[in-house]
Order: structure tokens, then sequence, then C-alpha cells
């Protein structure tokens, strides 16, 4: 898996805010509590990443993607009763404007949701995807202890 370890770091994150904070708050909520985790755990981030978006040769602005991590994965954050198609294909247009392979979108709903997307530019989709809607499915499928630190 394409920077596995750092993946099941943001989502032990995610894990770690999603079971603190619950459902019910704004997105920006989300993402103050996310940006304590990784800093805690000694994760570099930006946080609303701006993206570069072309249109007739121009740059159009005001695009930003939620966090940036380790110059790596893109973490687009929602606070949705569920995640949409729509949501996918906002991160699969980050991830073609950057150039970037890997992203998370990452669901504080009534239930914990999690896709991890890789993208590739020469085929300009997917070519790998993982879904997760609990913790004990994430840990379990990814060897890892659910507890761990």
């Amino acid at each position: 898996m394409v920077y596995e370890e750092l993946t099941c770091k943001i989502i032990r994150a995610y894990f770690n805010v999603y079971n603190i904070v619950k459902y019910g708050f704004l997105e920006s909520v989300y993402e103050e509590a996310m940006k304590i985790e990784l800093e805690d755990m000694g994760i570099n981030y930006e946080s609303q990443f701006p993206i570069t978006i072309e249109y007739k040769g121009r740059k159009l602005k005001g695009y930003f993607a939620d966090l940036f991590v380790d110059g790596k994965i893109i973490v687009e954050i929602k606070a949705n009763r569920e995640l949409c198609e729509d949501n996918e294909k906002q991160l699969l247009n980050y991830l073609r404007c950057t150039g970037k392979e890997v992203g998370l979108l990452l669901n504080f709903g009534r239930k914990p949701e999690i896709r991890r997307k890789v993208f590739s530019p020469l085929s300009s989709d997917w070519i790998e995807e993982e879904r997760y809607t609990n913790e004990r499915e994430y840990y379990e499928k990814n060897g890892t202890q659910i507890n761990a630190d």
C-alpha cells in the first residue's frame, strides 16, 4: 500500500478524534481536532492547502484541501450524514490537480466513514480504493491493534 505507515497514523488520529468529539459538529471543529492529533503524533501537515485549478490557461482561486499531510497525502474532512460520490469526485479532482497519489476522505458522520484513494495520473482514475465504516474493521484488515499508539 502506498504510504501505508503514514496512512495508518492519519486514520488512528481520525478515530481518536471521532471517539472523543463524536458526531454533530461542523467540519471546522473536526479539522481543528485533527490538527491537534497530528501535532501530538509529530506529523507534519499544511492546513487549507491551496489547490491550483486552471481554466483556459488561467488560474482559478479559492480551492483548498483541508489538510496536506507530510507532503504526501491529501485529507478531505467531511461532517455529512454519509459520504457520497460528489465527495469522492472532489478528492479525485484534488489529486488530479496536484499530481499527488494518495487521498483520504474522513467523514465525521453518524457512523465513521473512511475512503482511502490512490490516484493514477496515467489513467486519470482510481487504481486502489479502500473503504472502512468502523474502527474494528479498519484495524482487523490492516493487522493493527485497536488501541495501538
